[in-house]
């Protein structure tokens, strides 16, 4: 093989490899971005809590998808609500009674305290374990893979058990 035909390989190869790193990189980041930005809609409520309403709510009934109950406000100028909604898919039950923050402008709340926290960045954890398939097979990087599947095994453990 002539010294210019076997000079020309090696670019290319090089060139695929760059592409391959970019390409999966951009995935990778893209997903984790995602996690973030899914998670984010309820964890500002749960973790930037300055300002907000706080409370206990007592579930009453369970629908296919939410629950409802009376709003106890335990914070300075919150006001007490004849029912609120929140989410059955943070493990809530008929006759619980769980600390809460209301979204502003609304009759929705969400869970606070550890298990909130763990619940709205469930996204995240999800999204972790799906960047570190993308970040092993396709940058083939095993050690940051096993980091971000063992973070996102970690959150999702962490949200199972406090939940």
């Amino acid at each position: 093989m002539p010294a210019t035909a076997l000079r020309s390989r090696q670019v290319s190869l090089a060139a695929l490899r760059l592409g391959r790193l970019a390409a999966m990189s951009t995935v990778a980041v893209l997903i984790l971005v995602a996690g973030v930005w899914a998670s984010w809609g309820t964890a500002q409520h749960v973790m930037l809590t300055k300002g907000r309403e706080h409370g206990t709510v007592v579930v009453a009934r369970c629908g296919e998808e939410t629950c409802s109950g009376p709003y106890t406000p335990a914070s300075a100028g919150s006001t007490a609500r004849r029912s609120v909604v929140i989410d059955d898919a943070v493990a809530v039950r008929e006759g619980g009674t769980y600390a809460v923050v209301v979204k502003p402008g609304s009759d929705e709340v969400v869970r606070s305290g550890p298990a909130g926290i763990l619940y709205a960045w469930v996204p995240l954890g999800g999204a972790l374990l799906l960047a570190s398939v993308v970040v092993a097979g396709g940058l083939r990087w095993t050690r940051a893979a096993w980091v971000l599947a063992g973070s996102g095994i970690a959150l999702l453990t962490g949200a199972f058990l406090a939940v």
